[in-house]
């Protein structure tokens, strides 16, 4: 569900070339179809209509203000989890009441800036917490509103570093403890705890996880209500699945299906907090190969890009699918776990794809067959939009990646390549 194929040979994102923007702004550089990011916004709200969700989208996937600003003309909130992430929201026109502030270290500096702000809810991850920021809103003369995330012990089948619903996590509270917290704070003045929230992981391939912690969670908001709390707002959170893999992750009218018969009827506003789902698939990260080598019985191809620019392989044994901007003869099988296969027999050869950082773990990609590549092609890596240019770093002293924008047969920088001037301002300017 994307808008970058193959044209004559040539990889395009939507109606411009890829090479074209590689020629023009060089690489590393993050290219983003402003289609399939719209698209993607209009299905999810599309097959959640019937909830009138609040769709909050996830600022730490992708950050960038042009990107905000788009998603915000068609209605978008947002989810936030730091203090910079909030002054992104205001900055790309954000509506403040559509803004939900999670995180379980908010800083006393970040809470007053969204007390001042007037966000719409605090996601609240702890007791103490809980007691910080409503004594910062009793400080300000507010009254703000609060959910509690709760972890419902649910196994998505994520990797266990975004796997955050089970009890071992330092998200939220255990659901047994949910209802001991409303008792204790549940008739808070300065901050209405009158909200629940959950995220259980990211990304999850299957609606049945959401369907076994919903199922947990409205048992429990049907006895809080028993109990006098008024529970009004139901947070599902994000972590719907990307397409990593053509064809394996579910359609969002897929997860509605199992979801919102849940949901209908219960007198709960509904908020989804999407963020691959909505830019994974929109985004590719071109890298021009530096050199291709053999070190033993391994082959290397080594590009300007690196863990620098996308730490998800390197981090999370993450696997995005690899192939040239300009293809030789035949044509790729996009995402597919065939390729190896059918490409060896095609002439490919293994290699592994890196960069140029002075880590071992500094990989694009390992053991993926290739066409022949030299000095000076051109490497498209799929599915980058999320948590790429997002968790890009400076080390090595290397300078981060351009960002540019597709509309169309149009496009346009939207972060300038920085330069070694960047790396060093902070440091001169004492």
């Amino acid at each position: 569900m994307d808008y970058f194929d193959y044209r004559n040979g040539s990889l395009f994102c939507e109606d411009v070339p890829v090479a074209e923007i590689a020629a023009k702004v060089g690489t590393p550089v993050y290219a983003y179809s402003a289609r399939t990011l719209r698209e993607h916004y209009v299905k999810l709200l599309a097959a959640f209509a019937e909830l009138s969700p609040t769709i909050c989208y996830s600022i730490k996937s992708l950050s960038n203000l042009h990107v905000l600003r788009l998603l915000q003309s068609l209605g978008s909130g947002f989810d936030v989890v730091s203090g910079g992430e909030l002054v992104r929201a205001r900055e790309a026109g954000g509506e403040m009441s559509k803004v939900v502030f999670a995180g379980v270290a908010k800083t006393d500096g970040e809470i007053r800036q969204a007390i001042d702000a007037g966000i719409g809810l605090f996601n609240i991850e702890s007791e103490q917490e809980f007691e910080n920021v409503a004594r910062l809103c009793r400080q300000a003369g507010r009254t703000m509103r609060a959910a509690l995330r709760v972890n419902p012990d649910i196994d998505p089948k994520t990797h266990r570093y975004t796997s955050t619903g089970k009890k071992e996590t330092k998200f939220g509270v255990d659901i047994e403890r949910a209802e001991r917290f409303f008792q204790t704070y549940g008739r808070t003045e300065s901050l209405r705890l009158d909200a629940i929230h959950l995220h259980i992981g990211s990304p999850i391939y299957t609606a049945d996880p959401y369907v076994e912690a919903i199922t947990k969670t409205l048992a429990m908001i049907e006895r809080l209500r028993a109990a006098g709390f008024a529970v009004r707002t139901l947070d599902i959170g994000g972590g719907f699945a990307a397409d990593y893999e053509f064809g394996k992750s579910p359609t969002f009218a897929t997860y509605a299906a199992a979801i919102v018969p849940l949901l209908r009827d219960r007198g709960l506003e509904v908020i989804l907090e999407p963020g691959r789902s909505i830019n994974a698939n929109a985004g590719v990260l071109l890298a021009g190969v530096l050199y291709v080598k053999q070190g033993g019985e391994r082959n290397f191809v080594i590009v300007d890009a690196a863990m620098t620019d996308l730490i998800r392989p390197a981090l999370y044994g993450s696997e995005h699918f690899v192939w040239p901007a300009r293809l030789g003869e035949g044509q790729p099988v996009l995402r597919r776990e065939d390729r190896r296969i059918s490409h060896e027999a095609a002439g490919g050869v293994k290699v592994d794809v890196v960069g140029g950082v002075c880590e071992s773990s500094d990989f694009l990609a390992k053991d993926r067959v290739l066409p022949p590549l030299q000095r000076g092609d051109l490497l498209t890596v799929f599915t980058a939009g999320a948590y790429g240019f997002a968790m890009s770093s400076q080390y090595n002293s290397r300078p981060r990646a351009a960002e540019v924008l597709v509309d169309g047969a149009t496009w346009r920088v939207i972060r300038r390549r920085e330069t070694y001037d960047d790396l060093l301002a902070a440091e001169q300017s004492l």
